[in-house]
């Protein structure tokens, strides 16, 4: 540990009144580099930590857990299925639906569609659908009436709203005196909802379960039940638990399958940022070896001084290291503030920048979220903290070792 004697010396250094400010210049620019790049670095994992949750839960808020589906596209016994399903402990609710694909058209404008027939009341359990409706409510798709619920991309790709009656055309035909002609059902538009996504605010449309099966010719058949699970990394397990209980054969599938390609490659590019940013703050300390470095040099007639009253090398080994440290816990403690002001307030600045110079960072037609989420975890800022100060103290050992071994009489040959 530095005496009171090494650390006043040190610190004085860092903050030279000298004629030459040159020295503490660089010091600056060496406390400033290491902020910056401590501050980036807690930004950009802040920003892909966002990315993955506001990926999570907009996934999970238009499908489910888990879901079981037909074969053939009808499943089997679903009474049986959802009873087998209830019973397991694991499960918290079970809410059946059917699936098709059609074209949707209104006046001039016509869009592709996935139609999701869904019963309001237990969707609700099992995704949160509910919880993402801008207009309408999900409670109104009431069967019989026809009525449809849009994603807000979609909605203005037809250009409908609520109350318009939009034509769902199905490439399944019905044989006429004039020939095969796609069957067409009007549904009145009752709500739009929005996640974010654009994969689902722009394709996907729900209906009542029973239109749906009406508009499918399904009868009372369905095509598969979702689940909600008590832990939602138990996913795979608990469906595959219930597929087997119920014996039939059908087809499993969770949230894990359906979606890991986004969830792995943001774990690679987390990965991969944090190690190229890692450098930038490597670069940043290591620039606290050429300021001492230069220090030393300035300094060698101060040193030649301190060794001749008596002065041990270990001390004079210890005051350049507490210059440097000062430097690096500075720059480091600077870069976390920084950080950590910016990512809790990102959303708020990008708002601030969109709206005054007319720009989309994100375009919902490209990305799949269009906003630019941040979720700062307190782990990686003490983590990036460490990693800074580390390098900061091992930027110190080589200049500190060059001043402790500096001969006095060489020192002062030509003073």
């Amino acid at each position: 540990m530095s005496s009171p004697f090494e650390f006043w010396i040190g610190a004085r250094y860092v903050r030279s009144r000298s004629s030459n400010s040159f020295v503490s210049l660089i010091s600056a620019i060496s406390m400033l580099g290491i902020a910056i790049a401590v501050m980036v670095l807690i930004v950009v994992m802040s920003v892909v930590n966002g990315f993955e949750r506001e990926l999570k839960d907009r996934l999970l808020a238009m499908t489910a857990h888990a879901s079981i589906e037909g074969t053939e596209g009808v499943l089997p016994g679903p009474e049986k299925l959802t009873t087998t399903a209830l019973e397991n402990s694991r499960v918290k609710a079970v809410a059946p639906y059917v699936d098709g694909k059609g074209l949707l058209v209104f006046q001039k404008q016509i869009s592709g569609v996935e139609i999701h027939g869904i019963d309001p009341l237990l969707e609700r359990g099992v995704s949160g659908i509910s919880d993402v409706m801008q207009q309408g409510s999900l409670s109104d798709l009431v069967s019989g009436e026809f009525n449809i619920v849009l994603g807000i991309e979609l909605a203005d790709t037809l250009q409908a709203s609520i109350g318009d009656k939009v034509t769902v055309m199905l490439a399944e035909g019905r044989v006429t005196p004039a020939g095969v002609l796609p069957r067409t059902k009007r549904f009145t538009v009752n709500g739009i909802y929005r996640v974010g996504m654009y994969e689902f605010d722009r394709r996907l449309a729900f209906v009542n379960i029973g239109d749906a099966q009406k508009l499918f010719r399904m009868q009372t058949g369905i095509s598969g039940i979702r689940l909600a699970v008590t832990d939602l990394y138990e996913a795979p397990a608990i469906v595959r638990e219930v597929a087997l209980e119920n014996g039939e054969l059908v087809m499993i599938s969770d949230w894990t399958r359906l979606h890991v390609n986004f969830f792995r490659s943001i774990q690679i590019t987390k990965s991969i940022l944090f190690v190229i940013l890692l450098m930038v703050v490597a670069v940043a300390a290591f620039n606290i070896v050429s300021t001492l470095v230069m220090v030393v040099k300035d300094k060698q007639s101060d040193i030649a001084i301190l060794r001749t009253i008596g002065t041990h090398p270990s001390s004079i080994l210890k005051i350049f290291i507490t210059q440097g440290s000062i430097v690096g816990v500075v720059g480091t403690l600077a870069g976390v503030a920084l950080g950590m002001l910016l990512a809790l307030n990102l959303e708020s600045v990008i708002t601030f920048f969109e709206s005054a110079f007319g720009i989309k960072f994100l375009a919902a037609d490209v990305y799949f979220i269009s906003d630019l989420p941040s979720d700062l975890h307190y782990g990686d800022v003490a983590f990036i903290a460490v990693i800074a100060l580390v390098l900061a103290l091992l930027s110190t050992i080589y200049p500190a070792m060059v001043a402790a071994k500096t001969a006095p009489a060489e020192a002062l040959r030509y003073d």
